[in-house]
């Protein structure tokens, strides 16, 4: 796989379209990325702009980015809502796929140098790029913003990482890093008031805030703030206990608050050994930064946030503990808004968590699991989403075949062209055969009965998702699979050398198309198993469907070991037929004894010495319609009690 990094610049400038079109229009001219999204905002006057490609492609277009809006912006003339220092304020690469952060952290390095040296910009390094560890934290960097840079530039301790260290007033400094993936995440209020938005930011940050005593429920701003008295005692922030000693102070932190404490003070630039000023409380998440504004053009205010990390913070948990600190304060949290991308794993892990509380099941189509998160977070009470231009690496099925209506595709089989044929379809079959075992498992979920299997029955639902996406995704592979059979076959012949080498493509193109339908197989077999643990546990009015299942997946596990052994003759890599005759022997072996298991179960239920009443519901089954009902409906919907 091709390595792939993002890149996020931030710039500032958010209300002309046409400076704006000039930085972007330099990204996508400098290199081949592909631009994802381009978020301007009025009120912040900053331009989040999100572009992908190969780690030299990413390189060279932020080179370019930066060098134009250094010619289009005047930080002299710029204000706005959000902390900044420079036309380029940040520029962020994060590793996608096929690169690593210390991959990342080199382009940095590479990307921080030219500027400084091309552009004469003074260029800092931050997060994991960082060149020392206190300017890890972009926040601390930042401070002072573009109107305290020059006095800063004159202080040696924050001499640039490259570039001169003198004031560029129309390009200002640029801090150039390497980080995980940040979601730019807001939380929108029913309210104007900006310190209700800071007063609920303020208690989900990582950082924290000043710790106060007296007036502070419910809103905590309105407290006295609480200082070290300088009289040999230490407050403890989080709790009321006052210590001794830092020593002290230290040890309790470690047991009750699970933490350590110089590395806390250190972070919030405070000397252990002499803490002074203001006590500070901690916040409710790691890896959140957050601070409240107002927004004029939604007439809210917002809790803005940035989750370095969504593996450690998720977007919708800290959504819940923001609505619950805004419910403590009468306050309504109205949605959210993603500024930029957010990756398909965060918004994967809200849908299922807000099924999980609706006790409804997680092992549902990828469209409907998104909508789910989209509705679930409100994230289009302030502006459109769209999760196709929204969601980073969303999962789709993009080829021709499975792209066709079920009519189209049943009539292209038909033709007379050898694609798509026995192995597309097999892979279909599949995929009809995982669908409906995942079907019965979602439709088992919310039944009372049911209701101390509902992990396991998720787990089902989720994995029948998984396999029915990954065979409908064969159905195309294996009509590409001869793509490079096809390629060797017209390699030129004129030479020995020549018919060596057309002679070794071919071979490796019969490779690669043999493990094409032994992946189908498998998978068949996965869906095999899918059925008969749903067989063992379904309804019996739902154990045609189980049975019907479990059909298709042998038809595919059968026709795509057909593909597998007709590919196999013509190869004559003797250890490689035999690697894969082995392997396709284990899988049908397998794979038949699963379909023989749900036949045993099918004709057991299916026997007529089961009691049988026309009309009547099995137990934990849902009711069939009587005979000569009406509407002709083959499975009649349970109502609510």
């Amino acid at each position: 796989m091709e390595g792939i990094v993002e890149c996020v610049p931030n710039f500032s400038e958010g209300r002309n379209p046409i400076v704006i079109k000039e930085i972007t229009g330099a990204i996508e001219a400098a290199a081949e990325v592909r631009l994802l999204d381009v978020d301007p905002g009025e009120k912040t006057n900053r331009t989040v702009v999100t572009f992908i490609g190969s780690p030299e492609a990413v390189e060279e277009a932020a080179f370019q980015g930066v060098r134009r809006a250094a010619k289009v912006i005047d930080m002299a003339k710029h204000r706005g809502e959000h902390p900044r220092m420079g036309a380029t304020d940040v520029l962020p690469l994060v590793p996608v796929a096929g690169v690593t952060m210390d991959e990342c952290v080199e382009m940095a390095r590479r990307l921080g140098k030219r500027i400084g040296e091309e552009l004469e910009i003074p260029v800092y390094l931050y997060e994991h790029a960082a060149a020392r560890p206190e300017r890890r934290n972009l926040a601390r960097i930042r401070s002072g913003e573009y109107e305290g840079l020059q006095e800063k530039l004159q202080d040696p301790a924050w001499a640039p990482d490259f570039g001169p260290a003198t004031f560029n007033a129309r390009a200002g400094a640029t801090a150039v890093g390497a980080r995980e993936f940040l979601i730019a995440y807001n939380i929108n209020l029913n309210s104007t008031d900006r310190r209700y938005a800071n007063d609920i930011g303020y208690v989900l940050r990582e950082r924290g805030r000043w710790k106060r005593r007296g007036n502070t429920d419910p809103f905590y701003y309105k407290g006295e703030v609480v200082d070290f008295p300088g009289d040999g005692t230490y407050p403890c922030g989080p709790c009321e206990f006052v210590a001794s000693s830092f020593q002290e102070l230290k040890e309790h932190y470690a047991l009750i608050h699970g933490g350590d404490l110089r590395a806390r003070y250190e972070s919030l630039d405070m000397d252990p050994d002499d803490p002074r000023g203001h006590v500070f409380t901690d916040g409710l998440f790691r890896e959140v930064k957050a601070i409240g504004w107002v927004i004029d053009e939604y007439k809210r205010a917002q809790i803005s946030m940035n989750l370095t990390n969504f593996k450690v913070s998720p977007p919708h948990e800290v959504l819940e503990a923001a609505r619950e600190e805004a419910r403590k304060r009468g306050i309504v949290i109205t949605g959210s808004e993603i500024v930029g991308l957010i990756p398909w794993e965060a918004i994967q892990g809200a849908g299922r968590f807000y099924r999980r509380r609706m006790m409804k099941s997680t092992g549902i189509p990828v469209p409907d699991l998104v909508e789910t998160a989209v509705q679930s977070m409100g994230l289009r009470d302030v502006a459109p989403f769209e999760p196709e231009e929204k969601i980073l690496a969303l999962p789709k099925v993009e080829g021709p075949l499975a792209q066709k209506t079920t009519y189209d595709f049943v009539d292209e089989v038909s033709r007379d062209t050898p694609a798509p044929g026995g192995g597309s379809v097999a892979a279909l079959a599949g995929a009809l055969g995982a669908a409906l075992g995942g079907m019965v498992a979602n439709l088992s979920i919310g039944k009372g009965e049911y209701d101390d299997r509902y992990e396991e029955l998720c787990a089902l639902a989720e994995g029948a998702q998984e396999l029915k996406d990954a065979l409908v995704r064969g159905v195309d592979e294996d009509t590409q699979a001869f793509d490079a059979v096809i390629a060797g076959m017209r390699m030129p012949q004129d030479t020995p050398e020549e018919q060596a080498a057309r002679a070794e493509a071919i071979q490796e193109g019969y490779k690669a198309a043999t493990r094409v339908p032994l992946a189908t197989v498998e998978q068949c077999r996965d869906a095999l198993k899918l059925c008969l643990e749903m067989a063992q546990m379904a309804p019996e009015d739902m154990m045609s469907d189980v049975g019907m299942g479990a059909l298709a997946a042998r038809a595919g596990l059968v026709g795509a070991a057909y593909n597998v052994r007709i590919n196999l003759k013509s190869i004559s890599d003797e250890a490689f037929r035999k690697e894969m005759r082995d392997e396709l022997k284990e899988l049908l072996k397998e794979g038949e004894g699963l379909a023989r298991e749900v036949e045993a179960l099918m004709e057991k239920s299916l026997s007529p010495t089961m009691r049988e009443k026309p009309g009547a519901s099995a137990p934990g089954g849902i009711g069939r319609a009587p005979a000569g009902a009406q509407g002709g409906c083959h499975r009649q919907r349970s109502s609510i009690d």
